[in-house]
């Protein structure tokens, strides 16, 4: 069922939150004629922060634009009439683009949120509705206890105030008993014994009733004191689950982010249940500093002075820990931090809306420290404001967006100038030491009442100042994500894990970069086994138990290597991201298999063969392995090409390689190349070249010749091309017949007229 029909259905509060989520700013009838329009654009592809989506966004308001126009147009009749004149008149705003998609994102979220909230409300026992959480219903469902809870309180709170100011007005009347009593004594004996009897009776009265009728207000406020004690732990209570559980688990799906996992969603939930923590902390404040009033516009000797005194703190206390907890960053800045370049970051104030602190707008301000000034800084310790380097453009005012009731500081161009090392320990190099970005803000609520210094810290960064770092930054920013525990020192991490972890840490990471839903399956995971512990064993039960250091990830070499276990997962990352990536969705490579393996399989193939794998000797390599007879032993053997790498991919793509190449037939197991490759192909040049110059093509030839084999790897430099493009020249002054390179080469034109070079150059025996 679409949205809008089932926004229209709510009803009572959650019918006023939906309705006030319109108004000048976007108008309810657009929303309502435009529904279907809507609801189909791709609003969450759009990043608010960056500057460079504004594109897209213009183009959702172009069209938003025409469809109201559109609209406006086909209204027919008399209430058509009025509603084409609305239309049109709203088709002529012109918003900014950005603030357009965040106001419809707003929106779209807030009636889907309404919408499962009256779903699940309406069906308790049926369990999650919509996809919505058991445990999003049990805080909806503490939220409602609390408003009933506060509810009932401030009634009491109004029955004992009314109590208590009739017991004033009796006071005062037995105050004016007295005074009467008192006055007496100037009147005749005879009139004074009687009125002095009448009065007597009537104080007599009266003091019993005010005695007893004190007990019954200190009854009334130690009840009231309580029942305020009980909703102080509910909300206490439901804080921890919201900051402590799950905000805290938001910050978790933030840092598996970081190594490819799944976003870790929106925010707006989470503010609208610290919005109304807010609420009600602040609603029960107020309510027990009207009872303090109470409390010393009457004094009455008890115990409730105290307890008030201890409700006072505890609401100050818990208002002082949501506020604090809820001054989050919501998009980290790069956890792998290169000197003078430029980088960003938002932090947002989850419950600034809601405590009006925009009223005053606050500024925060952004510092880098090191490992060891965030733990003295965690242990409440003096750091004496030092930093470990120099963030230009580091002091940003948080904004509030009326549209969405977010209070947030947007830092677009901060740029770290220059990093101050500590001391490192032992083996560690530059690229496994952490720092963090402090941001931290002063500001008051409640006209001054309240005034908050925050602070809050980045997920670990590695600080660069060359790309060749990249590699090694990566790594250890990679560890950090995937194993560090809640809680922790900063920023301690376990130097060994099992192995099972680190899989489905690499298998997240390789997923996210060459975005596939393949990821790494239990062969290719035997295989890193083997390759990171030098072993042969092909059992995946063997490596569950075994754990893998630090220094075995990304410390020690691997055997017979000068790189790393990473070096190596990382190079395979660069090169199909960059180059191979539809090729892997297509299952058209293995790649982790070694050169036996690769053997072992093509062996029982007919020839022609092929099959692609990683190279275990080079970083970000691949070679073609394919069988094919043996010339000169007249028996089947297995070939290697020399590996492929990024830069050979630059010049001339897989597939065209594989087209190039005659005698491979079939893709491992039986496919045809053409099935699996053609359409990758780069499509034959049709235009015949100007100026009196002919353009050469590189094209790849392998040919096994005297025991040798032969290959062309397109590996070349300006100068060489043109001295290629030199020797074509000659060749077409020359008969068609000619020697190059010691090899008999024959050109002939193309349908297109242009001519084909074969480049060759000498390659050692593949076995």
């Amino acid at each position: 069922m679409a949205l809008w029909i089932q926004a229209q259905q709510l009803q009572g509060d959650a019918l006023h939150q939906m309705q006030s989520l319109y108004g000048q700013h976007f108008p309810i009838e657009v929303r309502h004629y435009l529904a279907q329009w809507l609801e189909a654009q791709p609003w969450d592809a759009i990043d608010l922060e960056n500057q460079q989506d504004e594109f897209k966004a213009k183009r959702l308001l172009d069209g938003l634009i025409q469809e109201l126009q559109r609209k406006a147009e086909h209204q027919m009749g008399e209430d058509g009439f009025l509603l084409k004149i609305k239309l049109g008149h709203y088709s002529s705003y012109d918003p900014c683009p950005l603030e357009l998609v965040r106001c419809v994102k707003h929106i779209l979220y807030t009636e889907q949120r309404l919408v499962q909230e009256a779903s699940n409300a309406s069906s308790p026992g049926l369990g999650p509705v919509d996809g919505t959480p058991q445990r999003y219903q049990q805080i909806n469902q503490t939220f409602e206890e609390l408003r009933v809870m506060t509810q009932d309180t401030e009634n009491d709170l109004r029955k004992l105030q009314h109590s208590q100011e009739y017991f004033i007005i009796q006071y005062q009347e037995s105050l004016r008993i007295q005074a009467q009593l008192s006055s007496l004594a100037s009147i005749p004996p005879a009139e004074r014994v009687q009125r002095e009897s009448g009065l007597q009776s009537r104080k007599s009265t009266l003091e019993a009733w005010l005695t007893r009728e004190a007990n019954t207000l200190q009854k009334y406020r130690q009840e009231l004191a309580e029942k305020h004690q009980r909703t102080l732990a509910l909300l206490r209570k439901q804080q921890t689950v919201i900051v402590d559980d799950e905000l805290i688990q938001w910050k978790r799906r933030q840092q598996l982010a970081g190594n490819g996992g799944p976003s870790e969603g929106g925010l707006d939930i989470l503010q609208a249940w610290c919005e109304k923590l807010a609420d009600m902390i602040w609603q029960n404040r107020q309510l027990i500093r009207r009872v303090e009033h109470l409390t010393q516009q009457l004094p009455i000797p008890g115990p409730t002075e105290e307890l008030l005194t201890d409700l006072n703190a505890t609401v100050t206390d818990i208002i002082s820990a949501l506020v604090t907890s809820t001054f989050i960053i919501e998009k980290q800045p790069p956890q792998v931090l290169k000197t003078q370049t430029k980088f960003s970051a938002t932090v947002r104030l989850l419950v600034g809306g809601k405590l009006n602190v925009h009223m005053n707008p606050p500024q925060v301000k952004a510092t880098i420290i090191s490992e060891q000034q965030a733990k003295a800084l965690l242990k409440n310790e003096n750091t004496r404001n030092d930093s470990s380097g120099e963030i230009l453009n580091n002091n940003c005012v948080m904004e509030y967006h009326q549209t969405t009731g977010t209070l947030s500081a947007h830092f677009r161009t901060m740029s770290l100038k220059r990093i101050k090392r500590s001391d490192r320990r032992g083996a560690e190099s530059v690229t496994e030491e952490k720092f963090t970005v402090l941001f931290e803000s002063q500001f008051s609520v409640g006209g001054n009442e309240l005034v908050f210094h925050v602070k809050t810290l980045s997920l670990p960064v590695v600080v660069i100042v060359h790309g060749s770092q990249d590699n090694n930054a990566t790594a250890t920013v990679l560890w950090d994500n995937a194993f560090s525990e809640t809680g922790r020192v900063p920023f301690v991490v376990p130097d060994k894990v099992l192995w099972p972890q680190l899989c489905e840490a690499l298998n997240m990471k390789y997923k996210s970069e060459v975005q596939s839903d393949r990821g790494l399956s239990e062969d290719n995971l035997v295989f890193l086994a083997q390759k990171a512990f030098s072993s042969s064993s092909n059992n995946t039960e063997d490596y569950c138990n075994m754990t893998i250091t630090w220094s075995q990830f990304n410390r020690e070499s691997l055997p017979g290597r000068n790189f790393t276990f990473w070096q190596w997962f990382d190079g395979v990352i660069e090169l199909m991201k960059r180059h191979l990536k539809s090729h892997w969705n297509d299952g058209a490579i293995l790649g982790f298999l070694n050169k036996q393996q690769a053997q072992d399989m093509l062996m029982s193939k007919p020839n022609g063969t092929f099959l692609l794998r990683f190279s275990d000797s080079e970083i970000g390599g691949i070679t073609i392995a394919w069988v094919a007879e043996n010339p000169n032993k007249a028996e089947r053997m297995v070939w290697n090409l020399m590996p492929f790498t990024t830069k050979d991919f630059s010049i001339r793509s897989l597939a065209d390689r594989i087209s190039d190449l005659n005698h491979l037939l079939f893709l491992y197991p039986n496919q045809p190349k053409e099935e699996v490759f053609s359409r990758y192909c780069t499509p034959p040049n049709s235009k015949a070249v100007g100026d009196g110059y002919v353009k050469p093509e590189i094209k790849q030839v392998v040919k096994v010749e005297n025991d040798s084999m032969l290959d062309t790897e397109g590996e070349f430099d300006l100068d060489e091309t043109m001295d290629m493009a030199r020797q074509v020249e000659e060749f077409l002054r020359q008969p068609m017949e000619t020697q190059w390179s010691g090899q008999p080469r024959k050109l002939s034109p193309s349908p297109q007229n242009t001519y084909t070079v074969d480049w060759i150059r000498k390659l050692p025996h593949p076995l």
